[in-house]
């Protein structure tokens, strides 16, 4: 009679179910007794070998689904800070009187200057590359045709980026041939070809350079100082700022600028002295307005390139 304890309740059934066909083997006649027996014996220590083999798998395997398992959890990869490796940039300025500097005391390009310093304090720059086709009176279809020149579409070509102002003396257009009598639809009609003019000159960068990050300066008041009551100016510059961001919007690398309320959230003096062009001041602001888009947006987008195009030198043309 077996006293110790059965691993588990099925397999004392199944001993139970092997003795019982153990007894039943014991009625055979007497002389095949000895036969039958260890046949029998044979037979059951096979099947309870089995059966403890299948048992002992059984709850090694219990044991294995009951123990807890350590869950591996994937850190997201910290992204590389952008001062990791100091680029150098190369830079295409293109665009009116703003990108010449009309204004700038020092005259060596307007809010250029300001900009390459800056860009050059940062860790993430290591230098900066700047050539300035800005043109002094130039509307946006005298730039679109100043981008159809061999030596723009050359240097856009190796240029990470590319900076424009443009609008503005589009504006000052319908100004100068309607200034006895201004009306809201003049206005409305030359900014239907503005927006023809500037979707463009956007499609005309691309053309050269499918990579290339576009960004867009925007529009300001000049007469706010003095014709502050004449609300309407103030209205045609805003709409004409929303007609630049919902194009540039279509674009994928591409990036806004808005500078309007630095000039009109201040009583300092940021205008030259034809009360048009921003003053030394007032090209620093715009630079620095440029300099944040440039690090908090275009940088982080911008492919890693070591090399620039140029020793990083002020080109002029004009």
């Amino acid at each position: 009679m077996r006293k110790e304890p059965f691993p588990s309740a099925e397999i004392e059934q199944n001993y139970i179910a092997v003795c019982y066909l153990y007894k039943k083997g014991t009625c055979y006649n007497m002389n095949d007794t000895n036969k039958a027996g260890d046949r029998m014996l044979k037979k059951f220590t096979f099947i309870f070998s089995c059966m403890m083999l299948l048992v002992s798998c059984s709850l090694s395997s219990n044991q294995d689904t009951l123990q807890p398992v350590k869950k591996s959890e994937l850190k997201p990869k910290e992204q590389v800070p952008l001062n990791f490796f100091p680029r150098n940039l190369t830079i295409a300025t293109v665009g009116d009187s703003l990108t010449q500097g009309v204004g700038d005391s020092t005259d060596r390009g307007g809010y250029l200057p300001y900009l390459e310093e800056q860009l050059e304090k940062d860790k993430s720059v290591q230098d900066a590359a700047f050539y300035n086709f800005g043109v002094k009176g130039n509307r946006s279809d005298q730039l679109l045709k100043k981008l159809a020149s061999e030596e723009v579409q050359n240097v856009i070509k190796k240029s990470d980026v590319v900076v424009i102002t443009i609008g503005g003396n589009d504006v000052m257009k319908v100004v100068r041939e309607n200034f006895s009598n201004l009306k809201l639809k003049a206005f409305a009609k030359e900014k239907i070809n503005y927006e023809k003019n500037l979707i463009a000159v956007l499609n005309t960068i691309r053309e050269v350079n499918p990579n290339i990050r576009i960004v867009l300066i925007g529009l300001y008041n000049p007469f706010l100082k003095w014709f502050s009551e004449i609300r309407e100016i103030n209205d045609i510059l805003e709409g004409w700022n929303r007609t630049s961001q919902s194009i540039l919007e279509q674009y994928p690398g591409t990036y806004f600028v808005e500078i309007d309320d630095i000039f009109q959230n201040t009583q300092e003096n940021l205008l030259f002295t034809d009360y048009f062009h921003p003053n030394d001041k007032g090209y620093e602001l715009i630079a620095g307005r440029v300099h944040e888009t440039l690090t908090e947006e275009v940088l982080k987008e911008l492919p890693y390139k070591k090399d620039s195009a140029g020793n990083g030198e002020i080109v002029i043309e004009r």
